[in-house]
């Protein structure tokens, strides 16, 4: 198999592709905004083999009104891709909002931004290419105290969960939402390594469950794990 190509893999841990269906045909497709349509199928349509990494319909929806419960206007974004939750987000926040989405790949960006300036909220938009750690570390001594983010979204190098993670303690305001995507990496984390998937896939496995482990114990947060997609961690920051 391919090492880069995702085509055949499966994303959502439903056992009932079925229930999967229903669930997308009554409550989550009809509500998906056309633009968020159309990003889904040119992703399709230009990285086939990578399409599975962007955010699933039904996960774009539950971001969207997490944010809009919570009245979001600072959010940040590790990890892009080609800007299906960044738009998800982008289309949920006030005209007057502000999100800063870090990517090491502006090729891919650019693949969406075609729809989020359609969409008219490119102004709300702070792209920034480059490796997520020394963003955020510019990011930590430059954010003051009144300018911390309500939200933050991280789906970037399984491996550096838990540095992003420190780093965002500092940058996401107590009270607010730090999201972590993946963290039930395709149902894998539930099985022993297994052998007849790409190499990756057991790499990435191994360090999911590091991370889980660890902010399972981490006292600075709350925490929810979402069986959506292949799982999202919902963080609280208490202290």
């Amino acid at each position: 198999m391919d090492g880069n190509d995702l085509s055949n893999l499966e994303k959502c841990l439903l056992q009932s592709e079925a229930l999967h269906q229903y669930i997308l045909e009554t409550n989550v497709l009809p509500k998906e905004h056309e633009l968020l349509k159309k990003l889904r199928a040119e992703t399709k349509a230009r990285i086939p083999k990578r399409a599975l990494m962007n955010v699933p319909p039904e996960e774009g929806q539950l971001l969207s009104i997490i944010l809009k419960v919570m009245n979001a206007k600072r959010t940040i974004e590790v990890g892009v891709f080609t800007g299906y939750s960044l738009l998800a987000t982008a289309l949920a926040l006030p005209e007057d909002a502000k999100i800063t989405a870090i990517d090491i790949s502006r090729e891919c960006y650019e693949i969406g931004l075609p729809f989020i300036k359609e969409a008219g909220v490119e102004h709300k938009i702070d792209f920034i290419e480059s490796d997520a750690v020394p963003a955020l570390d510019k990011l930590v001594h430059e954010v003051r105290e009144d300018e911390l983010f309500d939200f933050a979204f991280v789906d970037a190098e399984k491996s550096s969960y838990w540095e992003y993670h420190e780093r965002l303690l500092k940058l996401v305001r107590v009270g607010g939402l730090i999201c972590y995507d993946n963290t039930l990496w395709l149902g894998t984390v539930a099985h022993p390594p297994q052998q007849d998937v790409p190499e990756f896939i057991n790499s990435v496995r191994e360090a999911v469950l590091k991370f889980n482990e660890k902010i399972a114990a981490d006292t600075r947060i709350e925490l929810s794990q979402v069986c959506i997609g292949d799982g999202l961690t919902i963080c609280r920051r208490v202290v």
